[in-house]
């Protein structure tokens, strides 16, 4: 864990959304997995207000082709909003406007080869600059009384560096996830020595699972850069 001498708020975040959806078909033939709907609304949605609790104030999204519905979500849809006014919908017409980020709070870029999760990250250098992080994966949906990513920035206020979210999985599922070798614990803050990419149950240094939710330093585009 790196700990910064000047601690700068996590202001920005990025959604790298680019991917197939492969892992879901047939139900991402057609429809990207970001806007598959869990109870009332999109993945993404979730995952957008998670960090709006969080204090972010940047929205990043890394797209692919086929992505456009989701720019179109967090745009206004002026015909639907002018016949729900029309009809006296207001809930409905409310929690349209609710869903939306600020204006100017949103930008898009492409990830125009498909070349996984660090290159996706690594396109959004430019919207990003200068300043520390956070990557949110859609397809982790983590709902909870406090977020998942408030609860990181929180603890990252205190120490600044980089963090990332784990959960404690079954010994024999290690080998479906990125597993830390964990180091000191400071209540619910573990130092990460490194990280095991799907090991076998025999070889995992832990059973803490990566789970989709980071804070990085500006300093790890020039990593991502290398490879």
């Amino acid at each position: 864990m790196t700990i910064s001498k000047t601690i700068r708020p996590v202001r920005k975040a990025v959604f790298p959304v680019a991917g197939m959806g492969t892992r879901f078909l047939p139900a991402t033939k057609a429809v990207p997995k970001e806007m598959l709907t869990v109870v009332d609304k999109p993945v993404i949605q979730y995952a957008v207000e998670e960090a709006a609790a969080a204090g972010i104030e940047q929205f990043i999204f890394v797209t692919g082709r086929g992505k456009h519905v989701i720019e179109d979500h967090f745009d206004h849809a002026y015909e639907l909003e002018a016949l729900l006014h029309a009809r006296d919908k207001t809930k409905e017409l409310n929690s349209l406007l609710e869903a939306l980020p600020p204006s100017g709070s949103v930008s898009f870029t492409r990830q125009q080869t498909p070349k996984g999760l660090g290159h996706a990250v690594w396109c959004a250098r430019h919207f990003v600059g200068d300043e520390p992080f956070a990557v949110l994966l859609p397809d982790e949906l983590l709902v909870d009384r406090i977020g998942c990513l408030a609860q990181m920035t929180a603890a990252y206020k205190d120490t600044g560096g980089c963090f990332v979210a784990v959960r404690e999985v079954p010994q024999e599922e290690t080998r479906r996830y990125g597993i830390i070798t964990p180091g000191e614990e400071r209540g619910p803050v573990i130092a990460v020595k490194g990280v095991v990419e799907k090991p076998e149950a025999a070889k995992a240094p832990s059973r803490l699972a990566l789970i989709g939710r980071y804070i990085l330093q500006p300093e790890v585009f020039a990593e991502l850069e290398k490879g």
